[in-house]
């Protein structure tokens, strides 16, 4: 859990300081990490590194900003924004929207292109997690080469976009609450993370599918249990899908992270169509 409140600190002062220059070094210094670490962790949430989700959050803010406020000028918004001319501003713009910001604000297209993260800080202090062994991001890659061959349990919160437009707080909570059971059915030396907003993974310790099997089960088994939301009954739901990863040494950490998250879309596919 270190680590990801690392994570949720890191975004939440990229979401405050979006108007000014945003350098890693700077969220490493207010974090009391290092440099390396921060950009770790981006790439291994979010597959693109810090420097390009600064930009895509700044740009969907400006977006926001060039249709909400017509009146307001470009050069005002690019100044706002920390951009010393029009052409620095446009390239930037550009490389988010792929087109300029004059064109977009004739033909504005949808807003929330990237949509920031936070994650309630009361729920957060919540205990999350079981006493089962932490460990740092840079190790979790050991750990999955050094398991080559076990076996690994992929879940999904279903339907997670309904519980967000009931209450960003209750679309938090299904996160939370997801973890748990992972965490639950997980074993003693089974190793849990998350590889997204709503994905979760268990990488088992164990070469056995039947083990995997049982864990899918357990999870399963809690599916339409619900959670509870200012007095709302909200039904809390996980696919769940069961991999063997063969391996090999020179997977980086985005095709690995990538190669989890295609096996998760095939199978809600599968479930859905």
């Amino acid at each position: 859990m270190e680590n990801f409140q690392l994570l949720i600190e890191a975004m939440e002062y990229i979401e405050d300081n979006l108007t000014e220059p945003i350098k890693t070094e700077n969220i490493a210094d207010k974090l009391h990490c290092s440099k390396s670490t921060i950009e770790k962790l981006f790439r291994y949430i979010n597959n693109i590194s810090i420097r390009d989700y600064i930009i895509r959050r700044r740009m969907s803010k400006v977006s926001r900003e060039i249709v909400s406020n017509p009146e307001k000028s470009l050069l005002d918004i690019a100044v706002e924004y920390g951009y010393g001319s029009n052409e620095a501003f446009s390239r930037a713009f550009c490389s988010v929207w792929q087109v300029s910001p004059s064109e977009f604000r004739k033909n504005p297209s949808k807003f929330e292109l990237f949509p920031g993260y936070r994650i309630d800080r009361e729920l957060m202090e919540e205990k999350t997690m079981d006493d089962r062994k932490k460990i740092d991001i840079s190790e979790l890659f050991d750990c999955i080469r050094e398991r080559k061959g076990c076996y690994l349990v992929l879940g999904d919160i279903k339907s997670l976009i309904p519980i967000n437009e009931i209450s960003h707080k209750a679309g938090d909570l299904a996160i939370i609450t997801a973890m748990k059971r992972m965490e639950q059915a997980a074993g003693a030396e089974d190793i849990v993370f998350r590889i997204g907003g709503d994905e979760f993974v268990i990488l088992t310790n164990s070469k056995e599918e039947n083990y995997s099997n049982s864990i899918c089960e357990e999870i399963i088994s809690h599916n339409d249990e619900p959670i509870f939301w200012e007095e709302k009954e909200i039904p809390l739901s996980l696919y769940v899908k069961v991999i063997c990863y063969e391996g090999r040494t020179a997977l980086r950490y985005s095709e690995f992270f990538t190669m989890l998250q295609n096996e998760l879309s095939e199978e809600y596919k599968r479930q859905n169509f």
